[in-house]
């Protein structure tokens, strides 16, 4: 893992320049919509976790972006050359009355392997690893918890232990354009969510 010092420099200007409007919601991307509460979450390849989430009843809005490393406004090519610390992470606004936090974190667990390190399946990389970015304090103590249940759900299914990193989000950098939505954009792209059957709710 690469550190502040020697992460890639990156740029001033964001690689994706505002206003994109999302295609399934119709929102802008940059908004927050009205009685919405923002999580980050990173477990793979963004394409399918942003699908994941938008069918998610209750979400608002999604975006893909890269987080929780050193570079400012990164590129694509920089995230996966390793260089920059970010993971690819997606941006998720929902419906506390809908879905509440504790139901994405459950949704998390489920939809991807914690217990594999720098990758998920044949997708291998520091940009797949599994990442919760805490947007509040009590997000923090929830998330925390949820990843004491999780690790003996996986340990008690024969899995090893759980690598996720529990962070404060920092700051998120929306992914290029080509990147939002792309499973709407490209329904045979290839993308699958690495769900491992344990059950964590």
């Amino acid at each position: 893992m690469v550190t502040a010092e020697t992460a890639l420099p990156g740029r001033a200007t964001p690689v994706l320049q505002q206003p994109v409007f999302h295609e399934i919601f119709g929102t802008r991307l940059d908004a927050h919509p009205d009685g919405t509460e923002v999580a980050y979450f990173g477990l793979g390849c963004f394409w399918g976790v942003e699908r994941m989430f938008w069918q998610t009843p209750g979400v608002k809005l999604t975006a893909a972006g890269y987080q929780g490393g050193f570079t400012a406004n990164p590129t694509y090519e920089e995230v996966c050359s390793g260089r920059t610390g970010h993971t690819e992470a997606v941006r998720v606004h929902f419906d506390p009355t809908v879905v509440s936090y504790d139901d994405l974190l459950r949704i998390f667990w489920e939809n991807h392997d914690p217990t594999q390190g720098m990758r998920q399946g044949n997708d291998i990389g520091t940009q797949y690893r599994s990442m919760i970015l805490t947007a509040t304090e009590e997000q923090a103590a929830k998330a925390a918890a949820s990843a004491e249940k999780a690790a003996d759900a996986f340990r008690a299914a024969g899995y090893g232990e759980v690598t996720t990193e529990i962070v404060p989000a920092g700051e998120f950098h929306y992914a290029e354009a080509v990147h939002q939505q792309y499973l709407e954009k490209n329904p045979n792209g290839y993308c699958p969510i690495h769900s491992t059957g344990v059950k964590c709710g």
